[in-house]
């Protein structure tokens, strides 16, 4: 490469961005685990196969969610590009008026996903509209000037598809020459519209039709709360002044509240903006989706515990609202499963793991005996079937096979009745059993939900349900069960669609019930006499004390009492299940160490055992004893720990002395004890200094000679 400049510098070329590959290294560290074994290499590409089908779901999902988001912005981008290609009355006037098309783009405090639904945006810009689209970000545009050079900087950048490659050089090397403002700015897009035009009308080629003439310049302010007011102001005013030359559309990413605007912008600059708001949808709904499409489906064999998704959903709920977090949770959990089980090898396709089953190995099979769940399932059979499971292999696997098809068929039905109670119970009163889909698994997940308090309040208030939400329920729980991958169903599809024609006769017997009640009433309304009228008013009385059910109470209880038969069926926890520590993550643990930061805890266990990190053997000690050999800053703090509200510096620094010197001779020699002291009063200068940055001591206006101990409690 070459560079235009003419004096001599160094210059930093930097590589296209291309997909990284995964390096061997990682493969390696994966198959060289704790619980390597000879199936490691296909355990890891089983990990690997796994995340691909599941990153390629959530992309098509996150594209599904904002595709309605992005036709709109696109549409109201198209509109105002037509109007300008047009030159009509109300493009005229807005041109008059000075207002810049602006769309407000409001998308929930989830800050981290807002990338993926920017570049989204980007591409069905770029595919659609204009090729011109530069992304503002408040950390590159402290001021105007820094603003406008990242702005032309883009731009120029940016590739159309009616340019030629061979004038690229030219457009990096003009971004260097031009100085960056706005009247540049103008100049270039004319130059570079009109060279597309000629080229358009000469060579008539086909991709020039996507994006029509003097396509708009947008620019994306992905994070506009952080913006300073100046830099949007004196951008907003400037670029009023070239709207009638320069198409600018601007589009500002919300987080907040559109009132942003309003607060930043006072109303001389805001009413340079014609501002059209577009909401996206809650991030709430995006995760009972993802939730919805990745861990309610039977498509996917990976499954996690209760205790795990309730860590993953209360870091979504309680610190980010991120869905991109919770998906890279997952992530975690699959790499985690697949690396610490040996039997995650037959974590994939039914059909696949039968296969997989006749390959094991006399070390696998024992692996399978050990399990908690199969050692459950051999108490439970008869003498001799429990001395074939765990001497005979060629038994083991035959009954592992029918063990894992039996889990498959488990998480088939337990889906679909699981979205049949859900239909049964998000409806209630206060939803005693929560009011999404996620709630309700959890709770399937932990124990037999059908011995909790909430299911029997749930079944309580659905049996005081009225009749058309009975029967629009019914409807709805035989289209989940038709639609369902379980074959055994159909029975019980029978048996909703025959409570619905109960429901219909019903009617039609309310109707003739009611034209006997008023004939009755008739009756009692003609004259007779005192005593046909006593007895009369007797039984009327004697009829309400019984309360008979009527017909239509018989027939809900008989509705809710076949739906909670069908949980107490298919809805049995799947730690009950054998075999479910292959598929099921369960390790909560592992995962909130990874995931809920503890600086804290973490900070004091490296500095108070520096072992447990740096797995160094001469740094083991016993009790609360203090090695020389640990780094300089470790023997501080574990001195400063002996030491009260106020530390002298002096006699720490001698204590500090005595520790390091502690395996010295004692015969040193003189001439270098003062070059040792100076050393070591060097080494407690920085170690006291690290420490006083990591916030554990503070210089004390007492007494100079003295620091402030800012920690208590081990911590």
């Amino acid at each position: 490469m070459s560079t235009c400049s003419v004096s001599k510098g160094c210059f930093v070329f930097k590589p296209s961005p291309k997909k990284r590959r995964v390096s061997q290294k990682t493969a390696i560290y994966f198959r060289d685990g704790k619980n390597g074994s000879e199936d490691s290499e296909l355990r890891f590409d089983t990990c690997q196969s796994l995340w691909n089908q599941i990153k390629l779901e959530t992309e098509q999902i996150q594209e599904d969610l904002n595709k309605q988001l992005l036709d709109n912005v696109v549409s109201f981008l198209r509109r105002s590009h037509s109007e300008f290609q047009g030159k009509t009355t109300e493009w005229t006037y807005r041109m008059k008026s000075r207002e810049i098309p602006t769309a407000a783009l409001v998308l929930g405090v989830n800050v981290t996903d807002h990338d993926l639904t920017f570049r989204n945006l980007s591409e069905a810009l770029q595919n659609n509209i204009t090729p011109y689209i530069a992304l503002l970000e408040a950390k590159d545009c402290s001021g105007i000037k820094n603003l406008m050079q990242k702005l032309m900087g883009q731009l120029m950048n940016c590739s159309t598809d009616v340019a030629s490659l061979e004038d690229e050089d030219y457009v990096q090397v003009s971004q260097n020459r031009i100085r960056c403002s706005m009247k540049s700015l103008v100049d270039w897009y004319e130059s570079v519209t009109k060279k597309t035009d000629s080229e358009t009308l000469s060579k008539k080629r086909t991709s020039s039709s996507k994006h029509q003439q003097s396509p708009p310049v947008v620019v994306i302010f992905k994070d506009m709360e952080s913006f300073t007011t100046k830099v949007l102001q004196d951008f907003i005013v400037i670029s009023s002044q070239h709207i009638c030359e320069l198409p600018l559309v601007l589009i500002f990413g919300i987080a907040t509240s559109p009132m942003i605007i309003h607060s930043l912008l006072p109303h001389s600059v805001s009413s340079l903006l014609c501002i059209e708001l577009f909401q996206s949808l809650s991030c709430k709904e995006h995760l009972s989706t993802v939730i919805d499409k990745l861990l309610l489906t039977s498509r996917f064999p990976f499954k996690l515990g209760e205790k795990v998704l309730q860590v993953l959903i209360n870091i979504f709920l309680y610190h980010d609202f991120s869905v991109w977090n919770f998906i890279r949770g997952f992530q975690l959990c699959i790499v985690e499963h697949f690396y610490s089980q040996p039997l995650s090898v037959l974590c994939c396709q039914l059909a696949d793991a039968k296969e997989r089953v006749n390959s094991l190995s006399h070390d696998q099979c024992e692996n399978v005996r050990r399990l908690p769940s199969f050692r459950r399932y051999v108490e439970r059979q008869e003498a001799e079937k429990q001395i074939a499971l765990l001497t005979a292999d060629s038994f083991l696997k035959e009954t592992t096979q029918k063990l894992l098809e039996d889990l498959h068929v488990y998480h088939e039905n337990y889906v679909s009745v699981l979205r049949c109670l859900h239909v049964f119970t998000c409806s209630l009163p206060k939803y005693p059993l929560g009011k999404q889909i996620r709630e309700l698994h959890c709770a399937c997940l932990e124990n037999r939900v059908w011995e909790t308090e909430d299911y029997e309040s749930s079944l309580q208030l659905a049996r005081m349900l009225n009749k058309s939400d009975l029967e629009t329920i019914l409807q709805q729980c035989v289209e989940i069960l038709v639609s369902s991958a379980g074959n055994e169903f159909d029975k019980a599809v029978e048996k909703l669609k025959e409570f619905l024609t109960q429901f219909q006769k019903l009617e039609a017997e309310a109707f003739q019930e009611q034209d006997v009640s008023v004939s009755s009433q008739k009756e009692l309304q003609k004259k007779t006499d005192l005593y046909h009228l006593q007895k009369t008013l007797l039984e009327l009385k004697d009829s309400r004390r019984s309360k008979k059910l009527t017909k239509f109470e018989m027939l809900r209880f008989e509705v809710v009492d076949y739906i909670d038969s069908l949980v107490r069926n298919y809805l049995v926890p799947a730690d009950h299940k054998t075999l479910h520590e292959v598929v099921y993550f369960n390790t909560a643990s592992v995962l909130r160490g990874h995931l809920n930061a503890a600086p804290r805890i973490a900070l004091h266990t490296a500095l108070n055992n520096p072992y447990n990190y740096l797995k160094n053997q001469a740094l083991k000690s016993d009790g609360g004893s203090i090695s020389n050999k640990a780094p300089d800053i470790c023997i501080v703090y574990k001195l400063h720990l002996e030491c009260g509200r106020l530390i002298n510096l002096v006699d720490w620094l001698e204590a500090f002395s005595t520790v390091v010197t502690a395996v010295e001779e004692p015969n040193a020699d003189t001439a270098s004890s003062d070059q040792v002291d100076d050393i070591i009063h060097a080494r407690f200068i920085r170690a006291v200094s690290e420490l006083e940055l990591l916030g554990f001591i503070k210089p004390s206006k007492q007494k100079t000679d003295h620091v402030a101990r800012l920690t208590w409690g081990g911590c």
